[in-house]
C-alpha cells in the first residue's frame, strides 16, 4: 500500500520528538531531575529511565532477543498490566544509580537507532504486540507504531508538566497522539446502551485539536471523521485535559469538570473513563 494510505503517520515525526526530549533533559537543572510527575511514584528522572527501557526493548527485539519472559501465565488484561509494571518498576529502580548526564546520552545514542528501526517497519505488516487498550487482539503495525509514539509523547509530556517547559502540544506532535487515543473510544463504549444511530461528537479544542464522531450502530461504536446527521452530545475539551485524562495524569472527575458536555450528558461522561495506556 501507498505510504499516504496510513491512516495516523507518526514514523516521521519520533526523530522530531526524540531530538525535543534530548534539548529538554539538557537543560535541566539538577533539582528538575527529582520533581515528582504526573506519573504518580515516578520523578522526573524515573520517567526519563522509562523511556531508556522502552528504547532498549525496541531495539532489542530488531535482535531477535526475547527479553525477560512472564514467570507465570498471563491470562487476562490485568495479568499482562501486572507483568509490564513489574517489568518497569525493577528497570526504573535499576537506573537510580546513572547519573543524569549518562541517562541523557543513552537516550540520545538508542532514540535514533529506535527512529531508524521505526522507519525500517512494513506499516501494514502484522503487529509484534497488539494495542489491547483499544480492545485489540491482533493489530496492524501503523496502529502499534503510533501507540509507540503516544508513549513517547505523553512521558516527555509529563516530564515538561513536571518542569514547566511546554513546547509538544503543537498540532504537528500532539494531534497524531490524540488521533490514536480516539481509537480506543468504541472498545471504550462498548457497554455503553443507546439507540442505533446515537452519534457523540468529541472536539478537542485549540490549532492542535480537531473533531472525532463516535456513532452507534446496530452492533456496536465505530468511530469516525465524518458527522453525517446532527449529534446527540458534544464533548468539548482541551489538548492539555485530553492528554492527562487517557493517561491516568488527571482524575476523570476533575478532568469532567474542566470540560463541556451538551446534549445527551449521560453518553459524554463515558469518554472520561477512557484509558489509552496499559494501566
Amino acid at each position: 500500500m501507498a505510504e499516504q494510505e496510513v491512516p495516523i503517520k507518526t514514523v516521521h515525526l519520533f526523530p522530531l520528538l526524540d531530538r525535543k526530549l534530548i534539548e529538554l533533559l539538557k537543560s535541566l537543572s539538577a533539582d528538575d531531575w527529582n520533581k515528582p510527575t504526573l506519573a504518580k511514584l515516578w520523578t522526573v528522572k524515573d520517567i526519563a529511565a522509562h523511556l531508556l527501557d522502552g528504547n532498549i526493548r525496541v531495539i532489542s527485539s530488531s535482535h531477535q532477543f526475547a527479553g525477560d519472559p512472564p514467570s507465570g501465565p498471563v491470562n487476562s488484561y490485568s495479568d499482562l498490566v501486572d507483568f509490564l509494571n513489574g517489568l518497569n518498576a525493577a528497570w526504573v529502580k535499576a537506573m537510580r544509580r546513572v547519573s543524569p548526564q549518562l541517562l541523557t546520552d543513552f537516550l540520545e545514542t538508542t532514540g535514533k537507532q529506535y527512529s531508524e528501526i521505526m522507519a525500517r517497519a512494513n506499516l501494514f505488516a502484522p503487529a509484534p504486540f497488539s494495542v489491547a487498550w483499544a480492545g485489540e487482539e491482533h493489530s496492524i503495525n501503523w496502529f502499534h507504531i503510533a501507540r509507540e509514539y503516544t508513549e513517547k509523547f505523553h512521558h516527555q509530556q509529563q516530564i515538561r508538566e513536571a518542569v514547566g517547559k511546554q513546547g509538544i502540544l503543537t498540532a504537528e506532535l500532539f494531534y497524531p497522539c490524540i488521533d490514536t487515543f480516539m481509537r480506543g473510544l468504541p472498545h471504550a463504549y462498548r457497554t455503553v446502551m443507546a439507540d442505533a444511530g446515537a452519534l457523540i461528537e468529541i472536539t478537542v479544542t485549540g490549532e492542535a485539536g480537531g473533531n472525532w464522531y463516535l456513532l452507534k450502530t446496530a452492533e456496536s461504536w465505530i468511530l469516525t471523521k465524518n458527522a453525517g446527521s446532527a449529534p446527540d452530545t458534544i464533548v468539548a475539551l482541551s489538548p492539555d485535559i485530553a492528554w492527562k485524562v487517557f493517561t491516568k495524569g488527571i482524575n476523570p472527575q476533575t478532568a469532567l469538570e474542566a470540560s463541556n458536555i451538551s446534549g445527551n450528558i449521560n453518553l459524554g461522561e463515558n469518554l472520561f473513563n477512557m484509558v489509552a495506556v496499559m494501566a
